[in-house]
């Protein structure tokens, strides 16, 4: 792909829009980068971005300029019906993502994971694994580590792993990984797409452009995966989750037990990885791990390196984190649960009653699929934000000790504490974004965490 000389525009100035433009500009191309927000709200990256020569238009989007352009490339997250986008791609100007970009100049081994939940905890894990066999490993993508940063740098690296969003999906046309995993899918971002359907076609486009030399690894539990995997092109590998490992489809390339991970990769050699020391809770947890194993065998990882990584892997921040034990009360912060599928997933984690803490933005659920987890699982409910209204319609009336709304996290975790006796767990697990009253998840799982100290 020869850049040299063509007008680019770039929509979104962060950390992806930048290392765009800094590639961009190193490749001879004539680059113009625009975003909603002025000068002043970007921060240091407006300045850096002037340094590389590129041409800023801030404060807005000028139509003009997507129209001359002869490449549009957009950052994660910036929306993709943008009129400004729309019209582009009605003058037959390609739009695309930074993924998108980036996969046109990596020449190395690409590992691409996507599903509705696990994939930055998955991600991290087949980072890990490749690493402990002693292969040099990029992780990015979605993850926070912009992939286009190290076009320029694969010489020094064997193996790509990317963590790719639904959204970064959307705006690929030939991106093909040599390794694709489809986690899972269920109901998130409808705020964003028309209807159920347009997003179990954004995470099966991780597949659309794979040989029969790649590699497709997918839970064939998930019935919706089910549906599109007749599909594939590349090689299959299903993994399954059982109660009896004598009792599974002939085709599973790996079976997730209570104890164990049984895997039959394409080697043909049966590899078991025993979970008893490993501190992640959950079913969901241990399909990631399963799906991170076949993809890091599938990548070149040595069998013993899959047992020590998975073996010494902990929660990752945010996702089923425990926080503290307070008089006898665990804290449990899963802030990252910002759909109803993640908070049953995470419900189904524990044996002892539950006080739970949901709330926020509402990305377009129905809370009412979460009634039958909140009848066995939950003491008491505590609600937070926009939302606050639609869970307690749907869900308030269902736990034993009632619900009880709180105007921030400070009074949500007073209130849970006050419920909480010893041998319980508060669970904070939002069912919705944070926007409302965080900047991000993560900000609102340390707010969670600063609350739970105060109490000790």
């Amino acid at each position: 792909m020869d850049l040299k000389g063509k007008k680019i525009v770039v929509v979104g100035l962060a950390r992806s829009g930048l290392a765009m433009a800094r590639f961009l500009t190193s490749q001879g191309a004539r680059v113009t980068v625009t975003d909603q927000a002025t000068a002043a709200g970007l921060g240091p990256f407006a300045e850096q971005a002037r340094r590389l020569g590129a041409g800023l238009e801030l404060g807005g989007h000028r139509l003009e300029t997507f129209l001359a352009a002869d490449l549009v490339v957009i950052s994660p997250g910036v929306p993709h019906d943008l009129p400004p986008l729309e019209k582009a791609r009605r003058r037959g100007i390609p739009v695309i993502g930074e993924i998108e970009l980036a996969s046109r100049f990596i020449q190395i081994p690409l590992v691409a994971i996507t599903g509705t939940n696990g994939k930055t905890t998955t991600t991290e894990m087949v980072g890990r694994i490749l690493a402990a066999s002693g292969r040099r490993v990029f992780v990015g993508g979605n993850i926070g580590n912009p992939l286009i940063e190290i076009v320029g740098g694969q010489k020094d690296l064997d193996v790509i792993v990317a963590e790719v969003s639904s959204f970064q999906l959307d705006t690929t046309i030939s991106f093909r990984p040599q390794v694709a995993v489809l986690l899972n899918i269920s109901a998130d971002h409808l705020d964003r797409y028309p209807d159920m359907a347009a997003y179990v076609a954004s995470k099966a486009r991780i597949f659309a452009n794979q040989q029969a030399d790649d590699t497709a690894i997918f839970n064939a539990d998930d019935p919706r995966i089910a549906d599109l995997v007749s599909r594939l092109t590349a090689r299959p590998m299903p993994f399954y989750t059982a109660d009896d490992p004598d009792r599974v489809p002939a085709d599973a390339a790996a079976i997730v037990l209570d104890d164990r991970i049984v895997l039959y990769p394409h080697s043909g050699r049966k590899l078991v990885v025993e979970l008893s020391q490993n501190a992640l809770m959950g079913v969901h947890n241990r399909q990631n791990m399963a799906a991170a194993a076949l993809a890091a065998l599938a990548a070149g990882a040595a069998p013993e390196a899959v047992r020590t990584a998975l073996g010494r892997f902990e929660p990752l921040e945010h996702r089923l984190e425990t926080v503290a034990t307070v008089r006898g009360v665990h804290f449990v912060n899963d802030s990252k649960a910002t759909n109803v599928d993640a908070v049953a997933r995470a419900l189904e984690c524990f044996s002892c009653p539950v006080v739970l803490i949901m709330g926020g933005r509402n990305k377009g659920y129905d809370f009412r699929s979460l009634q039958d987890h909140l009848r066995r699982r939950v003491k008491k409910l505590i609600v937070i934000g926009e939302a606050a209204d639609e869970i307690l319609a749907a869900l308030g009336h269902l736990p034993p000790e009632g619900s009880a709304r709180a105007k921030d996290m400070q009074e949500a975790v007073r209130k849970a504490f006050e419920t909480a006796v010893a041998g319980e767990t508060v669970l904070l697990s939002p069912a919705c974004a944070s926007f409302d009253m965080f900047g991000n998840y993560a900000e609102r799982g340390k707010e969670f965490r600063r609350q739970v100290e105060a109490l000790s």
